[in-house]
This record gives C-alpha cells, sequence and structure tokens, in this order.
C-alpha cells in the first residue's frame, strides 16, 4: 500500500488513491499508532466521483468514519493538485455530508493553501450537559458532522485529556460529538482547544474551527461577513461566517513524506 502523510495545521492523516478495503478499521487503528505505525490520526481515501471532481472519505484513529474533516479536506485539494490528477485550481469534492468547492492557491506548481465552501453551520439554543456533578452549558453545532461548543474565560485551565472523552461519550451524544473549548480574544480572533469524536486530542480540526466561529456569530461575540482568526494548538485558520450562516475556510495544507508498506 503506498501512502501520503499530510498534515494541515498538525492535523495528520495518511492518503491513499484507491478503493476503501474490507480491513480499514483494522488498517486505521494499525497505521495511525504513533509509536508501532506511521502516526496519525486517521486515513483518508481519495477517488474518481460520479457526482464532483473527486470523492473523499475519513477515518478516524480508531477506524470509525466521519462525515467531513476541514484540514483533510484541503489536503485533499494538494494531493489531486500536486499528483497532476486535475489541473484545475477549483476542484469539487464528494463528502459524506455533501459535495464541497475547493479553490486551490498554487506557488511554483504546488498548492501551498485552499479555501473551501464548508456549506451551511446549523446551530441550536445552547444546552446543558452534566460532567462530574457540573452543570456546564455549550452550543451545539453541525457542519456536517456534530460538535458541541463550550465558552471559557481561560482556555489554558481546561484539562482537556480529561473532559474531553466524558463529553464525547456522554449520553446526550449516542454517536459522540466533537467538543470544541473556546475563548474569545476580540471580535476578530478566538483560540480554540478541541477533543475529536474517534481521535481524541488533535492539533488543529477544520470544521470544529468553523463550528466555534458559527457559535461565535450565535452569541454576538464575532461579526457575521467578517473573517476570524481561530488560533489552534497546530497554528491559524480564517474562518468567514456569513449572515445566513454559510462557512468558508482558508488554510495551509502541506506534504510530510511519501510512504509504503507491505503489511496491509
Amino acid at each position: 500500500m503506498k501512502f501520503t502523510k499530510m498534515q494541515g495545521l498538525g492535523n495528520d492523516y495518511l492518503y491513499v488513491y484507491g478503493i476503501v478495503p474490507e480491513n480499514i478499521k483494522e488498517l486505521c487503528i494499525k497505521f495511525s499508532d504513533r509509536h508501532f505505525g506511521a502516526g496519525s490520526d486517521g486515513m483518508i481515501y481519495i477517488s474518481p466521483s460520479e457526482i464532483a471532481d473527486f470523492k473523499m472519505r475519513i477515518f478516524n484513529a480508531d477506524g470509525s468514519e466521519a462525515k467531513m474533516c476541514g484540514n483533510g479536506i484541503r489536503c485533499v485539494g494538494k494531493y489531486v493538485y500536486d499528483k497532476n490528477y486535475t489541473r484545475k485550481t477549483e476542484i469539487t469534492v464528494e463528502t459524506l455530508s455533501g459535495v464541497k468547492t475547493l479553490k486551490l492557491s498554487v506557488s511554483d506548481g504546488k498548492v501551498t493553501e485552499a479555501t473551501v465552501d464548508m456549506g451551511k453551520a446549523k446551530t441550536s439554543d445552547e444546552k446543558n450537559i452534566e460532567i462530574d456533578g457540573g452543570l456546564f452549558s455549550f452550543v451545539p453545532v453541525s457542519v456536517g458532522n456534530p460538535h458541541a461548543v463550550f465558552f471559557t474565560d481561560s482556555i489554558k485551565e481546561i484539562e482537556l485529556e480529561k473532559i474531553g472523552p466524558k463529553i464525547e461519550h456522554n449520553r446526550l451524544f449516542p454517536d459522540g460529538v466533537n467538543a470544541e473549548f473556546v475563548q474569545v480574544l476580540s471580535p476578530d480572533k478566538i483560540q480554540m482547544r478541541v477533543w475529536e469524536r474517534g481521535s481524541g486530542i488533535t492539533l488543529a480540526c477544520g470544521t470544529g474551527s468553523c463550528a466555534s466561529v458559527a457559535a461565535c456569530v450565535k452569541k454576538g461575540f464575532c461579526k457575521a461577513g467578517e473573517p476570524v482568526t481561530v488560533i489552534l494548538d497546530g497554528g491559524e485558520l480564517k474562518i468567514t461566517v456569513s449572515d445566513d450562516f454559510s462557512v468558508k475556510m482558508t488554510g495551509p495544507a502541506e506534504t510530510v513524506y511519501e510512504g509504503e508498506s507491505v503489511i496491509c
């Protein structure tokens, strides 16, 4: 199996062009392991699509399938352009949460970043969740996958490794959830840390960044139609949420290395 390790702000996946194998869960668990495998947040398979230019399927480190990944789809754009599967700088990608449009920025023949039309974020009124006897408020957001956005005055005080799994596996979320903790620094800048469903703590989350800014717009912390910088552990993304909650995301995509394995 030939694969390419790529990352968007440290959110890293192993990319394969081809058909998803039957033993994908086993492969993901094996290759995602950071000590005994290649090390990644999961695997992404790319193939031709009947309704778009390409199709992507995303598998988390535990082998479960995700509907959408913002950092992952930017790397898909870089993968197909850099490897000459397309010469277009505007492409469409089929995902389990719909067809997304990417605009690719190219320098010296290679994609350096991409802007993704993420579609509309769906926000709901704040809800409460009980964790270890305490009550916490969050904004439910869907960006093709489920998110629970919590606001805090000090993101450094959040013990993400402890609270993250308790949120993901809470009875409120029978299918799991991505948990974001957000500190608003200014109307055009926020800091966010994430616990991703099926992967745990990651350095960045594209859909989580989109969900976080959508929650900020809903609560009036940020203005609709104006770009917001999201500071993540792995770097920064630019997110713009319009009045109708349509979302656009801009960020980098990088290739780490090419690999080949005979243990499939």
